[in-house]
């Protein structure tokens, strides 16, 4: 039996330093990974066998791994000779190298192997059950005892099992065995039996079943006895692959119909919150995932329906760990049809409420944040098999065997080993973004981190280059779902430029590597399009200004829809569809974007997005479907394009519903479009370029959990179905509302991407130097920082842009000069910098103190004060003064009175946000 402990965790919202942050989050622990998980994901060095390892047990400290193998090696790149293990093998649990224990569990014909190992509970005697006939030479039958302290077997016990024994259980004084066999001592005991545990003596226990028997589990109580396999009655009673009976007499007490025909139960656990189950099958209509049942009256609490074949669960303080190789929970709102998940763990009950019944069953408990990887592997190619935790010197392991040959991309067969400390792996590098679209906020926002032990991370954000946090938000991710998380920074000044770094930290401490850069100039004044996207409630909102792959930020006010880009996309597409944003466009092929995380879409909602395309093949634009890059099974919400350019948006209630531009407005012109679907109480409508195209009576679409795709997704069975079902050409500002638009609004949008908007421009320095009043013969035109000071010593520093003309029909709004301070201490300064204009001619090259050239008299602009520490500062300058120079090569001095040194970096810095530069601002007259 497995006793458990329960644990609970509160969620919560942390953050520090200025601004706002909005994301569910979890109190920092002092767990080295995330609590209720026991367990890093951080493989250790194992003696490795050479075939599969199908059971293990554990007593004081070491590990017994039995099954069907010849030898065992050390670990790769490890010193040592391989040693013989005829398929039994006991470890330090500790080590995980061999213990002086040798047994050899033989066979006259055939090929021997060991199926099933469990330990009395005063630690003194292992069993073992399979298919051999001697141990260590002495004559057995399937069944074995062995006396753990001298590693002998004991010849008393000798029960005769005829055929294969596949799992065992044990109390005080009777042993449980399920298997094969359809005889003991010569007896009728079909696939079950029990047997004195110090004689072998066979019990009265009868429990019999029609076809094979491969688990049995006692309950904590010792009064009954669940029984798992492949049957389909017991004691000539229905019930299938799930069955209760006396423990004494094997009268069945509960029986089960529930489990499909072509599934059967592959183990039992049991601990304090239950009994579970862990089931495979094949064919349609499959369960392949866990079950929770109560021990109260062994009615079911909750039923985890992820396909593919659990063949062991494993309840240990409050969480059931198991192995399988799930590759599609979709019913369990997790992770589509893909990748395989071996190593899985979830909580033993719903935390708070359990979530209503769907097709009758209740959904297992969320998965939690541990994600060992392995392989398939040898034999059937199922991967990990068996689990058992053992400890030694106050730590805790999570052992594993089975068929894997991989562990975390590692060359590890058969077995492997997880301790409860020793967290070394850093979360995955951020990847940041951010976005301003009116004066006086800053989003900041990433695409949370993957970490294989911690699914609570702290984010810290760095602003200008400081070594301080801006603010620190801690959020929650997992290895298929990692949600967009955002801050808000509130303190920023329109006009200025700021740039922002993220780093994850876990648990343990291990911090991530610094992200990219991500910088953001703050506009003078609101920008109308987005800021109304934002306003209308949209939540999610991909504006396609991303720089990097594989992420897409969400520009919603909610900011936690990331997308991500499917086969790269081209990114940065100009111009967009709306002034100062880019696009992104999609080949038609096989490209496309879907959202970061698995949500449910009521019967109200809105679709939008803006297109560019010349394509004849059409393709899907924006839908909602079931997977992410393999084709959706159920898919609707959609709008998708013909093969001749006309718009079709739809969704599906049990019929496919439509509505659809003309037969000659057609969109394939190489020009960009505005599209909006919704749906409400009174049907569908779509839009285009601001105008109704047509509405119908459809009020309601199918419930279903999915993701939201644009450039592609299935089109199979939709009327005008076109030739492609990805679209090829560009798309831009895509957005979601829960609600439905009125056509005021999306008229309204259509014309607000249509109306100017400010132009920033960030012009860097083309040159730049500095004076030294002690070194009056000295040029520094290369160095790396620059100086300012005015008296002791003095030092100006000059700074030469060349500014481009105002844009058609807009005037400067804006100007500021941007530098960064220097990493060195004491590189700000208590005393007020100017920048004036420099109205004498100079080079970097041949500036000198003696050489330098005149300053003018009245400041552009000033800073009093900068502070020391590494980071960005401005200074706004004046605007009239800059008017007057646009389109000209432009000289800026920067000066000082007092004797306190301002030390920045200058072009030649290699820091990204080092170059000083100027951030002009140009708006509608």
């Amino acid at each position: 039996m497995r006793r458990s402990r329960g644990l609970t965790a509160a969620l919560v919202l942390s953050l520090a330093g200025a601004g706002t942050g909005i994301g569910l989050v979890l109190m920092p622990q002092a767990s080295a990974i995330t609590p209720p998980v026991a367990f890093t994901a951080d493989e250790l060095p194992t003696w490795q066998p050479d075939g599969i390892v199908w059971a293990m047990a554990q007593a004081n400290g070491t590990v017994f791994a039995g099954g069907t193998f010849s030898a065992v090696r050390p670990p790769e790149g490890a010193a040592g000779a391989e040693q013989d293990a005829v398929n039994f093998v006991a470890l330090d649990a500790a080590t995980g190298n061999p213990t002086s224990c040798k047994l050899a569990f033989t066979i006259g014909e055939g090929t021997a192997t060991v199926r099933t190992l469990v330990v009395s509970k005063d630690k003194k005697t292992l069993y073992a059950g399979g298919s051999f006939g001697a141990v260590n030479g002495t004559p057995v039958s399937s069944l074995a005892a062995i006396d753990i302290a001298s590693c002998t077997p004991k010849a008393s016990f000798h029960p005769s099992f005829p055929a294969t024994v596949r799992a065992l259980a044990l109390t005080d004084d009777t042993l449980y065995a399920g298997g094969d066999f359809n005889t003991v001592e010569g007896q009728t005991r079909e696939r079950f039996a029990a047997v004195d545990a110090s004689s072998g003596a066979l019990k009265p226990f009868v429990a019999n079943v029609d076809e094979p028997g491969r688990a049995v589990e006692v309950t904590p109580d010792g009064k009954n006895v669940l029984l798992g396999g492949d049957f389909f009655t017991v004691n000539g009673t229905n019930s299938h692959a799930l069955a209760v009976v006396n423990a004494t007499t094997g009268a069945v007490t509960k029986t089960y119909s529930n489990i499909p025909s072509n599934s059967v139960v592959k183990d039992i656990s049991t601990d304090d919150t239950g009994f579970y189950t862990g089931n495979e099958g094949s064919g349609g209509g499959v369960f392949d995932g866990r079950i929770g049942l109560r021990l109260s009256d062994f009615t079911e609490k909750w039923r985890d329906r992820c396909l593919g074949a659990t063949q062991f669960v494993l309840p240990y303080e409050g969480v059931l760990y198991s192995s399988s190789h799930a590759h599609d929970c979709s019913t369990e709102q997790e992770f589509p049809d893909g990748k395989r998940h071996f190593l899985l763990a979830q909580p033993t009950n719903h935390e708070g409420a359990a979530p209503a019944p769907v097709d009758g069953f209740v959904r297992g408990p969320g998965k939690l944040g541990w994600h060992p990887t392995a392989n398939d592997g040898l034999g059937e190619g199922i991967g990990p098999r068996v689990m058992s935790v053992a400890e030694k010197n106050d730590v805790k392991y999570m052992w594993v065997g089975g068929e894997f040959t991989l562990i975390n991309g590692k060359a590890r067969q058969g077995l492997t080993r997880f301790a409860s400390t020793g967290d070394v792996g850093a979360p995955t590098t951020p990847v940041a973004s951010t976005s301003s679209v009116k004066p006086g906020e800053v989003q900041v926002r990433w695409r949370t981190s993957y970490d294989a032990d911690d699914s609570k991370l702290t984010y810290r954000i760095y602003r200008n280059g400081s070594a301080t946090p801006a603010a620190t938000v801690t959020a929650s991710s997992l290895e298929w779902e990692r949600p967009q998380a955002s801050w808000n920074d509130t303190t920023v000044k329109a006009g200025q430029t700021y740039t922002y770094r993220v780093t994850a930290t876990d648990a343990a401490g291990n911090t991530s590597a610094l992200s990219a850069v991500s910088s953001v100039t703050v506009p003078t004044s609101v920008q109308n399009y987005p800021n109304q996207v934002r306003t209308d409630g949209a939540d999610l909102y991909w504006r396609f200004d991303d720089a990097v792959s594989p992420y897409v930020a969400d520009s919603s006010v909610s900011g936690n829809r990331s997308g991500i880009q499917v086969n790269a996309p081209a990114l940065k597409q100009s111009p967009g569809a709306v002034s100062g944003s880019t696009a992104m466009g999609f080949n038609g092929t096989s490209q496309q974007v879907h959202s970061d995380r698995r949500q449910t879409v009521g019967n109200t909602f809105t679709v939008e997005t803006w297109f560019k395309t010349n394509t004849t093949r059409g393709g899907k634009l924006i839908g909602f479907g079931t997977n992410t890059t393999r084709n959706s099974g159920t898919y609707d919400r959609q709008i998708y394009m013909t093969n001749t350019g006309r718009l079709i948006f739809g969704v599906h209630n049990g019929s496919t519903r439509t509505v659809s531009t003309g037969l000659f407005e057609t969109y394939n012109d190489n020009k960009w479009h505005h599209v909006v679907g919704t749906q409400g109480p009174g049907g569908i409508t779509l839009y285009v370029d601001g105008q109704n195209k047509g509405s119908l009576n459809a009020t309601s679409t199918a419930n279903y959990a999915g993701y939201w795709h644009v450039g592609g997704d299935n089109l199979s069975g939709w009327p005008t179905r076109p030739t492609s079902n990805f679209f090829a050409g560009q798309l831009d500002e895509t957005a979601v509302y829960p609600t439905a638009l009125t056509q005021a609004q999306v008229k309204n949008h259509f014309d607000l991407a249509k109306a100017p908007t400010d132009t920033v421009s960030a012009v860097k320095a083309t040159e730049d130097t500095y004076v030294n009043q002690g070194a009056p013969s000295t040029a520094y035109g290369t160095s790396a920082s620059l100086a300012v000071r005015g008296s002791g010593s003095l030092y100006e520093a000059y700074l030469r842009f060349n500014l481009p003309a105002a844009p058609a029909g807009q005037v400067l709004k804006s100007a500021s000069l941007q530098f960064k301070t220097t990493t060195q201490t004491g590189a700000g300064t208590v005393d007020t910098v100017k920048a004036v204009p420099v109205t004498g001619t100079w080079t970097g090259a041949g500036t000198t103190f003696k050489t330098k050239p005149a300053l003018g008299a009245t400041p552009l602009g000033s800073i009093a004060g900068v502070p020391d520490g590494s980071a960005v500062h401005g200074v706004e300058l004046d605007t009239a003064a800059v008017t007057a120079a646009l389109g000209t090569s432009y000289g800026l001095g920067l000066t000082s009175t007092g004797t306190d040194p301002l030390w920045i970096w200058s072009s030649e810095a290699t820091a990204a946000e080092g170059a000083p530069q100027l951030v002009l601002t140009f708006g509608a007259k």
